[in-house]
């Protein structure tokens, strides 16, 4: 599996920005990477929120895989972003 060197955080932020200002999303640039690049930062809080909302995976992704080790990548993730484990 590819592993990404951009972290979750960047990563989710990036797709809001870009469904909010691309014009394949709804927005109103046609050409959107720039101002991606320059204002992710701004929906860092909402994909915080997301990643948060992600630690308990739900049953099928718990039947999926090992639901020890989906927390702790979530908790790492998080704690890349600057917030510690509050398990």
């Amino acid at each position: 599996m590819p592993v990404s060197n951009t972290s979750l955080i960047e990563r989710i932020a990036r797709v809001i920005a870009g469904r909010v200002v691309s014009i394949n999303a709804g927005g109103e640039d046609a050409s959107a990477g720039e101002r991606i690049d320059s204002i992710w930062r701004d929906y860092r809080g909402d994909a915080m929120s997301i990643i948060r909302t992600l630690r308990e995976p739900d049953e099928a992704m718990a039947r999926a895989g090992d639901v020890a080790v989906w927390e702790r990548m979530i908790e790492a993730a998080l704690a890349e972003a600057g917030e510690g484990v509050t398990s």
